[in-house]
């Protein structure tokens, strides 16, 4: 992110996006690595507008060497911040698979969640996050739901949401930001590891980022697109019949999704504009209306 001061513009961003209710009482996890200490961060500088009460909370699996590493990165960085902590402890368990880890982790964070008080837990998922999940949901033969990938909010437990505020955000901003407020993180090595199906993933994208720019905008607008038509959304309803309306009249060749979408928009409030499709075709839109003029 660009300009004198990044990291406000990526906290401001944050605090427009709606992702918290304004009074909402958040635990925030905090692993140790620098998108969940970004996360901290921003949830620190935007609070007070507001109005959020943020506590931070640490699982501690003990399943590497470097584990109370990470422990003692989350409570320099709750210190930091001036934030409160929770540190929790699970059993030793080796041998757990990815799958059982991740489910001990949000278990014991709903748990944290309701001692606590809190309505909403926050994890630090990404842009990149994000396109590794479509991407593992195509290769499993996932249906639309697995395709939508994350969503920013959803259920988690009873009266608790789980909340992704940063999945518009790439990780070197998020790590960018933590050195722009001098927050200490931890890199975990586990990452590296390519026996992982997501670490593979990840590696491979990593070489077709510099072919395909915008990639992982790409994927999380596909993403979104495919909930917003599984939810029957309006914006859905609007492009369709902006799709339609323009295959019509055989103008929708090269139509970028941008155009699409300010068309869309431009309908739900049926407001007025004129659209350039192509070499002497634009479109027209009145009121409900949408034409398709060609010189």
């Amino acid at each position: 992110m660009r300009g004198a001061h990044p990291e406000r513009a990526l906290e401001g961003e944050v605090a427009r996006a709606g992702v918290f209710r304004r009074g909402e009482r958040v635990l925030a996890a905090c692993s140790g690595g620098p998108d969940s200490v970004a996360l901290a961060g921003i949830l620190a500088a935007i609070a007070p507008a507001l109005d959020l009460t943020v506590r931070l909370a640490h699982v501690n699996h003990h399943t590497r060497p470097s584990a109370d590493q990470d422990e003692a990165v989350a409570t320099a960085v709750a210190t930091a911040l001036e934030l409160p902590l929770s540190v929790l402890d699970l059993d030793r368990s080796p041998q757990a698979s990815e799958s059982e880890l991740r489910e001990a982790r949000y278990a014991a964070l709903v748990t944290e969640a309701r001692r606590s008080g809190a309505e909403s837990v926050a994890v630090a998922h990404h842009a990149e996050d994000q396109t590794e999940t479509i991407l593992l949901a195509l290769f499993r033969g996932a249906g639309p739901e697995g395709l939508a990938g994350m969503p920013t909010r959803r259920r988690l437990a009873d009266e608790i949401a789980l909340v992704r505020p940063l999945l518009r955000f790439a990780s070197e901003d998020l790590r960018a930001y933590c050195h722009w407020r001098a927050l200490p993180y931890a890199i975990d090595p586990t990452n590296l590891s390519l026996d992982r199906r997501r670490n593979a993933v990840r590696t491979s994208l990593a070489a077709l980022r510099p072919l395909f720019p915008g990639l992982d905008e790409a994927a999380a607008r596909a993403a979104a697109l495919l909930a917003d038509e599984r939810a029957g959304r309006v914006r859905a309803r609007s492009r369709r019949r902006v799709r339609e309306r323009l295959l019509e009249a055989d103008a929708l060749d090269d139509v970028t999704f941008e155009r699409i979408e300010a068309i869309a928009r431009t309908l739900e409030r049926r407001g007025s504009g004129r659209f350039r499709l192509g070499e002497g075709v634009t479109a027209v839109v009145r009121g409900e209306r949408l034409e398709v003029e060609r010189e």
